[in-house]
């Protein structure tokens, strides 16, 4: 989502109010651009403000990253656990289940993502970042969130397996990678479609997911049919 410029500069404007702004530019700059490539002069502008000013808020540019990243992350993190323990909690024989459980774990996974970036859909390449020093805080943290998301799908997608009567540990990694393949390629097409809500995302996954189970050979053909991919995010 585009960050109209700031025509107020910083007088008048309370503090915390102008790191929110800050924040918000800078977290489209870097997921839009990525690190090496963003612009803290643009940052500035954007918001209406010195890049002075902006390191006096933040620091250096590997900090303001940090700045950025941190809330995302963490915020990713904890909805998609959410989502898995929902479907967990859930499972198939629960009474009455939800329109939303109904439709599986996969999909509360996939709307919970597309609810928690609403707004800052570009923040979702913050946890991605391939140009961040390597030594840097920003870079561990990227891959700390990037390995807490890595378990989560890695459980996820390993008990849909199991639950089919399929243990295979090659089968298992080789749906957690189409997984989370697919949820990167479904958040990059989300972002190319601003008029796409979060619910509009998970009716039109739902969808495809339909499709895809249709797709599926019958236990005639070859091995029974799964579930779909995705317990985890």
């Amino acid at each position: 989502m585009a960050t109209p410029p700031s025509r107020a500069g910083t007088k008048g404007v309370p503090r915390a109010r102008r790191e929110e702004q800050i924040l918000a530019a800078a977290t489209e700059e870097f997921g839009s651009r990525g690190y090496a490539a963003a612009s803290l002069p643009a940052v500035a502008a954007r918001v209406g403000v010195t890049k002075t000013l902006l390191h006096q808020y933040f620091g250096a540019k590997q900090d303001l990253y940090l700045a950025c990243l941190t809330p995302v992350g963490d915020r990713l993190v904890a909805v998609i656990r959410a989502a898995v323990a929902e479907g967990a909690a859930a499972g198939p024989s629960a009474a009455a289940p939800s329109a939303a459980t109904a439709a599986g774990t996969p999909l509360l996974v996939l709307r919970a993502i597309f609810t928690a970036l609403e707004g800052r859909r570009e923040a979702w390449f913050l946890v991605y970042e391939t140009s961040l020093p390597p030594d840097s805080e920003a870079a561990r943290r990227a891959a700390e969130y990037r390995a807490a998301v890595n378990r989560l799908a890695a459980d996820g997608t390993a008990g849909l397996l199991a639950s089919a009567g399929h243990g295979d540990p090659l089968d298992a990694d080789a749906l957690n990678h189409v997984w989370q393949g697919l949820v990167a390629t479904l958040v990059r097409w989300w972002i190319k479609h601003p008029d796409q809500s979060p619910d509009a995302m998970a009716r039109r996954c739902a969808r495809l997911f339909a499709v895809a189970a249709a797709l599926a050979p019958t236990a005639a053909e070859g091995d029974a049919p799964g579930n779909l991919p995705g317990g985890a995010g």
